[in-house]
């Protein structure tokens, strides 16, 4: 998808990428619809994503994550199963009360925010993070992941949570778990398409892989691989694009620095005096290589998106250059921005 040949349409980029996931940062845009513009480019509008959630039924959100509708029927045999420990059992069970309040509420008025539903609870939630005494969110999130609630769309940064009867396609069939978790392993490894091999006890999403696909060794480095058998004789035409620091290929650092020799970090939360590529610097993908990074921001206020620094990992010759201002210039069109370089 980050080929020449560009995905045609929205749901199948997100069916592809099994996820988009959801940050508020937008220091040049949102990174559910950086990622998607990375692969279809102009033809991408951030309304072609709410459209999908809230209207279309398309797409859905859970856990911060933006799913294809039809990948729904993967993760219900493990909801049935949820929750393992027992704090939130426990939790659950003494604020039983509190849960029917809440999905009777729901049905009669929702959708709703979280800020509109009163607590109601027995017994406070108790954490030594942020969600400490966060009663009404603690059981959205919780509900959420039972699929007793989900959320219908949002109204700004906020979620709007409902009964599951008003945003779910009817008549959804659960996936038995063991064949929903190597559906969801293939799918995994066909959006990678290369992945570290994981110990069946440690199944971390969204890396995991299991023993789909076929082992590999990658020269110089150590360790064995899966790889999507599919893709191995698939021909390839590269391009330039500019990618969201959350954008799949280099979400996993490690793997991102053992398949490209690409170093990169997130520096937003380091004091401006610590960073080396900026507050929120775009890798930027040249062909099959990672070759730099981009220090841009978008100031809506000024109108303006302005280019402070690109950062070459490796000296870019002409074809780069021309490329990489290209993508620029195309993202400071479809962000409506004037592009200022520094």
């Amino acid at each position: 998808m980050l080929g020449s040949e560009r995905p045609v349409d929205l749901l199948s980029t997100v069916e592809r990428l099994t996820f988009l996931q959801i940050d508020p940062t937008a220091a040049v845009a949102p990174s559910a619809d950086l990622v998607v513009w990375s692969r279809l480019g102009d033809r991408y509008h951030p309304d072609d994503l709410k459209r999908a959630v809230e209207e279309d039924r398309t797409i859905y959100e859970q856990n911060a994550l933006l799913r294809p509708m039809s990948d729904r029927r993967l993760y219900l045999a493990d909801m049935k199963s949820w929750p393992r420990h027992e704090q939130v059992k426990n939790w659950l069970a003494v604020n039983d009360s509190f849960r029917r309040d809440i999905l009777a509420l729901l049905a009669t008025s929702g959708p709703l925010l979280s800020r509109d539903i009163p607590d109601t609870s027995l017994q406070p939630w108790q954490s030594t993070g942020w969600s400490n005494a966060r009663n009404v969110t603690q059981m959205l999130e919780f509900l959420a992941r039972r699929g007793e609630v989900a959320i219908a769309g949002r109204r700004g940064r906020q979620r709007l949570w409902d009964v599951p009867e008003r945003v779910y396609p009817s008549g959804i069939v659960a996936v038995p778990s063991e064949e929903a978790h190597r559906i969801r392993d293939e799918r995994r490894l066909r959006a990678l398409g290369i992945a570290r091999a994981n110990l069946p006890q440690q199944p971390i999403e969204p890396y995991h892989v299991g023993d789909v696909g076929e082992a590999a060794m990658v020269e110089g480095v150590e360790g064995e691989w899966r790889v999507d058998p599919v893709l191995l004789d698939a021909p390839f035409q590269g391009r330039t694009a500019l990618l969201s620091p959350f954008d799949r290929l280099i979400h996993d650092r490690a793997r991102t620095d053992d398949l490209f020799g690409f170093e990169y970090v997130l520096e937003m939360y380091k004091p401006e005096a610590q960073r080396r590529w900026g507050y929120f610097a775009l890798p930027i993908l040249h062909h099959d290589r990672l070759v730099g990074k981009l220090d841009g921001r978008a100031d809506r206020k000024a109108g303006v998106f302005v280019a402070r620094a690109i950062h070459e990992d490796v000296p870019f010759d002409a074809a780069t250059r021309e490329g990489v201002r290209t993508e620029i210039e195309r993202l400071a069109r479809w962000l409506d921005l004037e592009l200022v370089v520094v």
